[in-house]
């Protein structure tokens, strides 16, 4: 077969898509129909489109993955974090999840997640100021 590869460092949120199309399909064959389920919570002021933070997660195999939280500097500090893991976890457990993982680093929020109930079950080093990352879990049991 012939082929060419190209690389970019803009690429698409399109050549994304089709690249996680043909993943899927060979999960699919691998081991049944992938249990991919993406779920996100926005933050936008009130009557505005743009985005200024939330939640994006995704569940699969029973796994909640929790891939990025942003909380708009002017919110910090004021519940708004909390409630958004707190919603996700009951979004994760409504979907049979039976654990929530996510990574943070150092200079990051580990103390939040673990006032949440995370813990490590993984650490990468590094360079600091960026390093150690970390990779955090919480039961749903």
């Amino acid at each position: 077969m012939p082929f060419e590869i190209r690389q970019t460092d803009q690429p698409s949120l399109d050549s994304y898509q089709q690249g996680l199309a043909v993943l899927r399909a060979f999960t699919g064959k691998a081991v049944g129909p992938p249990d991919n389920r993406d779920f996100a919570l926005l933050i936008s002021a009130p009557g505005e489109a743009a985005v200024l933070g939330g939640l994006w997660a995704q569940s699969r195999w029973g796994a909640f993955y929790v891939d990025m939280i942003v909380v708009p500097e002017t919110l910090r500090g004021t519940g708004v974090g909390t409630n958004l893991m707190t919603r996700a976890e009951a979004e994760a457990r409504a979907r049979g999840c039976h654990l929530m993982w996510l990574d943070t680093y150092a200079f990051q929020a580990r103390p939040f997640y673990e006032r949440l109930g995370f813990e490590v079950f993984g650490e990468m080093e590094g360079p600091a100021p960026f390093y150690p990352r970390w990779f955090m879990r919480k039961t749903l049991i």
